[in-house]
C-alpha cells in the first residue's frame, strides 16, 4: 500500500523503541548504542486549568487547559496554542487519574517537538479539532538504516501493509498504538494522527513505563522506553527544560 502523507526523517522523527506487551520493541535506529549523555532531568511543570465552564471551550481533555495560559506559553515556546492545549489538557487529566505519575505538560511537549515539531513537520498543521494534516508517517522500519519491525496492522494504522512505520505527531508504532491509544477529545474516534489522542496515548505509555516521572530514574526509564538512544533522551530533556523555564517566566 502506498503511504500518502508526510514522511518524518531524523532528527525530528527518530524511530522509536516502545514497549509492547511488556517487552521492548526494536523500533530504534540500527546503530551502536550511544555513549552516556549529560542529561538534566527536567522538572515536571504543571499546566493551568480552565476555571469553570467557558463558552466555546474545546471538547474533551484539551478543554481543561486555561486558554489565556496556553496562549502565553505558546508565545514563549513557539508551539501552537492548539498543541499546548493538547499537552496541557492531558497533563491535567493525568494529575487526577494517575497523580503518582507526576507527568508534566513540558515532557509531553518535548517529545512532540522532537518527534514532529509538534505536528508541523513537513508542512503539516494541527487543526482546531486536533487533526494533523497531512498525516505524518515515520520511515519504513525495514532494516534499511533502522531495525526491522514486521507489519502488524496490514496497513490499517500506518497505511503501509509491507511493514510497520511510526505514525502521527508523537510517532507511535502500530503495536504500541493498539495498546495505549484512546479518545482524548470526545469525538468518538481513536486516531494516532490527532494530537489529542496521540498525546494521551503517549502519557499512558510514559506513566506505565516510568512510574513516577518526578524522579530522575522514573523519567529516564519512561523516555528510554519510548526511544532508548541516549541522544534522544538528551534532546527531550533539553526541550523539556526550556519549556519548564518558559512556564516559570
Amino acid at each position: 500500500m502506498l503511504v500518502t502523507g508526510v514522511i518524518v526523517a531524523a532528527p525530528l522523527g527518530d524511530a522509536i523503541g516502545q514497549a509492547v506487551n511488556g517487552a521492548l520493541s526494536v523500533g530504534a535506529k540500527n546503530e551502536v548504542p550511544d555513549a552516556p549523555q549529560s542529561i538534566v532531568v527536567p522538572p515536571q511543570s504543571a499546566a493551568v486549568s480552565q476555571a469553570g465552564d467557558t463558552a466555546g471551550a474545546l471538547p474533551g481533555l484539551p478543554g481543561l487547559a486555561d486558554v489565556a495560559w496556553a496562549t502565553r506559553i505558546s508565545t514563549e515556546t513557539n508551539i501552537s496554542v492548539r498543541a499546548i492545549q493538547a499537552y496541557a489538557g492531558v497533563a491535567i487529566a493525568k494529575q487526577t487519574e494517575n497523580p503518582g505519575c507526576h507527568l508534566g505538560w513540558n515532557t509531553l511537549a518535548a517529545i512532540g517537538s522532537v518527534e514532529s515539531g509538534n505536528g508541523t513537520h513537513g508542512g503539516s498543521t494541527v487543526g482546531v479539532d486536533g487533526a494533523v494534516t497531512p498525516p505524518i508517517y515515520g520511515p519504513a522500519l525495514d532494516g534499511n538504516g533502522f531495525n526491522t519491525v514486521p507489519d502488524s496492522d496490514a496497513g490499517a494504522i500506518d497505511a503501509d501493509a509491507t511493514g510497520d512505520r511510526a505514525v502521527g505527531p508523537m510517532q507511535m508504532i502500530p503495536q504500541a498504538w493498539r495498546n495505549w491509544g484512546t479518545d482524548a477529545n470526545a469525538d468518538g474516534k481513536v486516531d494516532p494522527q490527532n494530537i489529542d489522542d496521540a498525546t494521551l496515548a503517549t502519557a499512558n505509555y510514559l506513566c506505565h513505563a516510568g512510574g513516577d516521572l518526578s524522579t530522575d530514574a522514573g523519567w529516564k526509564k519512561a523516555v528510554a522506553a519510548y526511544n532508548d538512544a541516549g541522544s534522544y533522551a538528551l534532546k527531550v530533556s533539553q526541550a523539556a527544560n526550556r519549556f519548564a523555564a518558559a512556564t516559570a517566566t
